[in-house]
């Protein structure tokens, strides 16, 4: 009897460390996706033959819970000289206020892009692979007369030659603040 219980806990442990060892394997499987992951994806999404022109968005901002907290569209006057691109944003929320962003982009080698625009801190790195573009910023966001700088995780994937679908995470401290969807038609 006295032997049993000794053995017990030496098989409690063993299951547990086998629990673990499967609970670790199963978050590996959870790993964010990288832009490699869609290299083979088609149709092949360079930034400086999509953004060149213009470009109309439909969007949503939802807050951490889903609830959709604004609604808004934003035309876009895009072009590029070489490896230098210009992307003119101007937004138009469903409350009436509007807003307007000039991202300043460069092609680096690789599929690497970087970016600046005035509430950006810092500058924004990305990469593209086949029909996906990932990239990350901090926004210098004003909110009720405060000014907060969140970061933003930002996919996009080409669909066709016209629809890009993207879909940023917005977050501050490892908080998820909300999502942003958006849908952009190249005309």
């Amino acid at each position: 009897m006295n032997t049993n219980t000794t053995r017990l806990p030496r098989r409690h442990l063993l299951l547990s460390a086998a629990a673990g060892l499967g609970a670790l394997a199963g978050l590996s499987g959870c790993a964010s996706p990288q832009p490699a992951d869609y290299a083979q994806e088609r149709p092949l999404l360079e930034l400086d033959h999509y953004f060149n022109g213009r470009v109309r968005a439909h969007g949503i901002f939802q807050k951490r819970g889903g609830a959709v907290a604004r609604r808004f569209t934003v035309v876009m006057d895009c072009h590029w000289q070489g490896n230098e691109g210009v992307l003119d944003e101007a937004f138009s929320y469903s409350d009436g206020s509007t807003e307007r962003r000039i991202w300043r982009l460069t092609k680096h080698a690789n599929g690497r892009y970087s970016g600046r625009a005035d509430d950006v801190v810092g500058e924004a790195q990305g990469q593209t692979a086949g029909n996906a573009f990932h990239w990350s910023y901090t926004l210098r966001l004003p909110v009720d007369g405060t000014t907060y700088d969140v970061q933003l995780d930002d996919w996009m994937f080409l669909v066709d030659d016209k629809v890009l679908l993207n879909r940023a995470t917005m977050s501050k401290w490892g908080v998820q603040l909300g999502d942003l969807t958006l849908s952009f038609t190249k005309e």
